[in-house]
């Protein structure tokens, strides 16, 4: 989750000769946009709205999405750092940025007890795990403190506090040997899935998003940066892309059978485990950027149309968004158990809080630009010589 990161498609090890010329690639910023507004809309609970994600429609849903792309992000910023600063400068940015989302997480967690506090809501206590804080709050917050305890909907942030710390020595990795960390990283994805290895929570049961598992998204998203383009002609290849194809459609059919009801027995061959990453959720998020690659091209000209424009601005500022939309989707289950729950209300509390996710992404993107041009002019005026 590293925001602002300059997108480009230039590789910081050795990268092939069409790509040292490549601009910022706008996918990328957009891609997490968009999941962004699909993780807000699907973390409202029995809302009609989440029929206009991924979730319904296959196996995997936004939350692949969002993490594969925080590991290309983090490869491209952090090499990048490493080239300009060192290591040193490189370890001090991860260090810094894992600091910034763990300092949002413990915001995060307080601002939901208070507003659930403030909502008066047991209900709502209770569907955001917040009961617990509201009762014992010294050694919840304490559990907090050490990553064991979370609201409901904040189980991601733990998780990219872990791998921004951790991504100087992986990076160091992935720059020697890219092809045996992406092996190794499939190696302890498959020995958690075996032996059942996950990481405790308080006050019971294991982290959500289990990082043993998850691990394999984040180093998948760097390795393709640093070693991925050496294999895009066979990703692109017209037998791969079939074969993807047709395993979107089988798990298309799947998932509609069994949304309308019994008619096909769940998870026929593997758990359908999103906490675990399930293999047959990472196949269709494989499957699913297979085609994205094949059909939307790096200079597409819808890329630069306004409402892709409103999804950059929000993939810009990711983790300010994702935090803004955990609180949302707290106020929006709220205004449907107090108000109505009825399909109109669940239309218009995901529609305005998209646009208040846009609109604050745009507010943070033009204080952004501001204190850019304010730096640069000081900067300036710096170096114009005295008049003597």
């Amino acid at each position: 989750m590293d925001d602002r990161a300059h997108t480009s498609t230039q590789s910081f090890r050795e990268t092939p000769p069409e790509s040292k010329t490549a601009g910022r690639d706008l996918r990328i910023d957009i891609c997490r946009g968009i999941a962004l507004w699909w993780i807000f809309v699907d973390h409202i609970p029995n809302n009609i709205g989440s029929w206009l994600t991924p979730r319904n429609y296959g196996f995997s849903d936004a939350a692949e999405i969002f993490m594969f792309l925080s590991g290309v992000t983090c490869a491209l910023a952090y090499g990048r750092a490493r080239q300009r600063e060192g290591w040193s400068g490189m370890i001090g940015r991860s260090l810094r940025r894992g600091w910034d989302i763990y300092s949002a997480f413990l915001l995060l967690t307080l601002a939901c007890v208070v507003l659930v506090y403030l909502a008066g809501s047991d209900d709502l206590a209770d569907a955001s795990n917040t009961r617990i804080l509201l009762d014992n709050p010294g050694a919840t917050l304490a559990h907090a403190a050490i990553l064991q305890y979370r609201p409901v909907n904040t189980d991601v942030l733990p998780v990219f506090v872990i791998f921004h710390v951790l991504f100087a020595p992986l990076l160091w990795l992935l720059l020697r040997a890219p092809n045996a960390v992406l092996g190794a990283s499939l190696l302890l994805y498959a020995i958690a899935h075996i032996f059942g290895w996950t990481v405790a929570a308080w006050p019971s049961g294991v982290w959500f998003f289990n990082p043993l598992a998850w691990q394999l998204l984040i180093v998948l998203g760097a390795w393709c940066v640093i070693e991925g383009w050496k294999f895009r002609p066979w990703l692109t290849s017209s037998p791969l892309l079939v074969l993807a194809a047709l395993y979107l459609l089988f798990s298309l059919a799947l998932a509609q059978g069994w949304s309308i009801g019994p008619l096909v027995p769940q998870n026929p061959v593997f758990p359908l485990d999103k906490s675990n990453l399930s293999p047959i959720r990472l196949l269709h998020f494989v499957a699913l950027a297979i085609v994205v690659l094949r059909f939307i091209p790096q200079n597409w000209g819808a890329l630069s149309n306004p409402a892709l424009s409103c999804a950059r601005w929000c993939g810009e500022n990711s983790l300010p968004i994702y935090c803004l939309g955990v609180l949302l989707a707290l106020a929006s289950h709220l205004t449907l158990l107090d108000v109505s729950e009825g399909l109109a209300m669940q239309v218009a509390v995901s529609l305005a809080g998209v646009l208040m996710l846009i609109v604050v992404a745009r507010l943070l993107n033009a204080i952004s630009v501001k204190r850019e041009r304010q730096s640069a002019w000081a900067q300036s005026i710096e170096r114009v010589p005295p008049v003597r």
